[in-house]
C-alpha cells in the first residue's frame, strides 16, 4: 500500500468510545444482555458493523440482524439500561491521557465528537471528569439537534470544526477514530484520520485511514505539525 501524506494540521477532533474509553468491552456485555433471553449470540462481525452508529440506527440494525420481536425504542432501552449499570467504571484507553495532557499543555485546540448522548457521556467519564473538562467542547451526536445525520454520515466531525472560536477548515482538522465508521465520517469531512483499531479488525477494514496505530502511544504529533511529546 502506498504512503499516504501526512499534513500539517492545527486542531484534533477525538471519538470516544473504543479510542480513549475501554467501553467497547462494556457495550458488547450490554448486548448480550439484551440476546440472552433469545438464545443469540452477540459476534464480533455484527459489532464491526455498528460500531459509530447513533443509538437508533444501532438499535434498528440488530433487531433486523437477530430477528428480535422488540421495537427500537425498546432494544435501545434494554441496551441502554445494562450499558449504564456498566459503564461507571469505563477505564482510559492506552496512551489517551498522554495525549490529551499534551495538546492541553501545548494549546493545541481539542473536541470530543461521540455519538453517544450526553447524559452517558457523563456516566462513563464518571472517574476520568478533569481530564475530559481539559476538551474545549463535546458534540454528542445522539443528543445534539444539530447532528442531523450519524457516523458515517461526515455531520459530527463538521459540527465539532465548526464549534471551534476560529472555526478551522476541514483538512487543519485531525480526527482520532477507532471504528470504519469514524473513519469513513471523517474522510467525507474532508479531515485526515488517524486509525486505532480493534485488533481483530481486517487490514481492509482499516485502509480508509490516513494513519493506522496500534495505541494511541504510538501516535508522533510531530507527523502533523504538532508539538512532539518532551519523553
Amino acid at each position: 500500500m502506498a504512503q499516504k501524506i501526512l499534513r500539517n494540521v492545527t486542531h484534533c477532533i477525538f471519538d470516544m468510545d473504543g479510542l480513549l474509553l475501554d467501553t467497547e468491552v462494556l457495550y458488547t456485555k450490554a448486548a448480550q444482555m439484551v440476546l440472552d433471553p433469545y438464545g443469540k449470540t452477540y459476534t464480533f462481525d455484527v459489532k464491526q458493523q455498528i460500531m459509530g452508529l447513533q443509538t437508533r440506527q444501532m438499535a434498528e440494525f440488530m433487531i433486523k440482524e437477530y430477528d428480535l420481536p422488540l421495537s427500537w425504542e425498546e432494544y435501545a432501552k434494554q441496551q441502554s439500561d445494562n450499558a449504564r449499570a456498566l459503564m461507571v467504571d469505563s477505564q482510559l484507553m492506552p496512551g489517551a491521557e498522554r495525549l490529551l495532557r499534551h495538546l492541553h499543555a501545548n494549546k493545541v485546540p481539542f473536541a470530543l465528537a461521540t455519538s453517544s448522548g450526553a447524559d452517558m457521556v457523563e456516566l462513563k467519564t464518571t472517574h476520568h471528569r478533569e481530564l475530559f473538562n481539559l476538551f474545549h467542547h463535546r458534540v454528542c451526536g445522539s443528543t445534539d439537534s444539530e447532528v442531523k445525520n450519524g457516523k458515517p454520515a461526515p455531520d459530527i466531525f463538521l459540527v465539532a470544526a465548526s464549534r471551534f472560536p476560529d472555526k478551522p477548515a476541514p483538512a487543519n482538522c485531525l480526527v482520532f477514530e477507532d471504528s470504519p465508521n469514524g473513519v469513513e465520517a471523517g474522510n467525507s469531512a474532508g479531515m485526515q484520520v488517524v486509525m486505532v483499531p480493534d485488533e481483530r479488525l481486517s487490514p481492509e477494514r482499516c485502509a480508509h485511514a490516513t494513519k493506522v496505530l496500534r495505541s494511541l502511544n504510538d501516535f508522533k504529533p510531530e507527523e502533523f505539525g504538532l508539538p512532539p511529546f518532551s519523553n
